[in-house]
């Protein structure tokens, strides 16, 4: 089974606000083995983005300017992703993002549901563990996955950490190494290379602008709303990967 497990940082809260999406970055997971393949873009969102979105992120405006546009790398990831099962930390949010970007481009790219199933990792640690804090930070605690590095959410650190918090989660068992016949990295390097963590000087460059505690509880008040709303673990607009 190919799974490939995905986040998302964006402008905002909210796509039906015109929010957009400024970075995704995915890891391939095949019959529970990370492969050493990702998939990791930044993206101009032509507009502004929110304040409390970059506190979040520290991703800035002035670091976008020379980036793609989603029309420039859409079809390149829905290549990555059609197929597959993904996995997502609160799944309406993301699908609802990238939905709202396909139908923005007007190229007859459909929805998610027609090219993936989706997982959602939060209602299934809510099933697991009912009544206690579900944060990807939270399950990293809970599994002993390390996150040291999570300063600012990052999309592909993200997915990266919330792929051992899921194959911890459904199985006790990451399956760190390779496969014996895995594939280079898209980008033409070793395979080898992409499995650890990546290094934070990678991400240097990137505006900080740390939360007040006023936003950061408004913001986990909003995201807790999303995430009551979410309604299902499973989307079923596609048949799930076996």
């Amino acid at each position: 089974m190919r799974e490939v497990v995905l986040d998302t940082e964006t402008t905002g809260i909210e796509h039906k606000e015109g929010h957009r999406i400024i970075e995704i970055g995915c890891v391939e997971v095949i019959d529970r083995r990370l492969t050493g393949r990702h998939y990791h873009v930044y993206i101009n969102p032509q507009r502004d983005i929110d304040e409390g979105a970059q506190a979040v992120h520290g991703i800035s405006s002035e670091f976008l300017a020379d980036k793609p546009l989603f029309a420039d790398i859409a079809d390149d990831f829905m290549n990555f992703i059609t197929g597959a099962r993904l996995v997502i930390h609160n799944a309406a949010f993301d699908v609802g993002f990238i939905d709202s970007e396909l139908d923005r481009l007007g190229k007859g790219h459909g929805v998610v549901a027609e090219h993936c199933s989706v997982l959602d990792t939060l209602l299934m640690a809510r099933e697991k563990h009912p009544g206690q804090r579900n944060s990807l930070d939270a399950l990293c605690k809970r599994y002993g996955v390390d996150n040291s590095q999570r300063d600012l959410h990052g999309a592909l650190l993200d997915a990266e950490i919330l792929a051992d918090v899921y194959l911890l989660m459904t199985g006790g068992q990451t399956a760190l190494s390779l496969a014996a016949n895995g594939k280079g990295n898209d980008d033409g390097s070793d395979s080898a290379s992409s499995i650890r963590r990546l290094d934070p000087a990678m991400r240097a460059g990137l505006q900080v602008l740390r939360a007040s505690e006023e936003e950061l509880a408004g913001h986990e008040e909003r995201l807790a709303a999303i995430e009551k709303a979410a309604g299902f673990a499973l989307w079923k607009g596609a048949p799930a990967a076996e």
